[in-house]
């Protein structure tokens, strides 16, 4: 049953970064604040702030997954970084040419100290 438990926890975790993301993507899209989805994103104070929130997230995410681990919280967390390491490495791939090289380069290497620090706030 824990087993259960554990993959449910870091599917929230996962959940919650992605409907954070896309929530806060599309709203910005919508108000006219970021271009649209398949145009080019280039200008470097957008990419920031979807880099800062997208981080924000992450670290969410690890609390979220720290908080419903059965056991071994930060484990959990750290197993989410992983995940998110992976999918951002085929973001890497994705995004290639359509955003400047660091962006997509950044989430890879932000995603397990975010999510690390997520599921170390869930204990301080």
């Amino acid at each position: 049953m824990n087993t259960l438990k554990s993959i449910g926890a870091v599917l929230a975790g996962v959940g919650a970064i992605v409907a954070l993301s896309i929530g806060t993507d599309f709203t910005l899209e919508s108000v006219g604040i970021f271009t649209t989805p398949g145009q080019r994103f280039f200008t470097p104070w957008m990419l920031v702030l979807a880099l800062v929130y997208r981080c924000l997230y992450a670290v969410t995410g690890g609390y979220v997954t720290a908080t419903l681990a059965p056991n071994r919280p930060l484990r959990h967390a750290v197993i989410l970084g992983i995940i998110g390491i992976i999918v951002s490495m085929l973001g890497v791939i994705v995004a290639w040419d359509l955003s400047p090289h660091w962006y997509p380069i950044m989430l890879v290497i932000t995603a397990l100290p975010c999510t690390w620090l997520g599921g170390n706030l869930k204990y301080e």
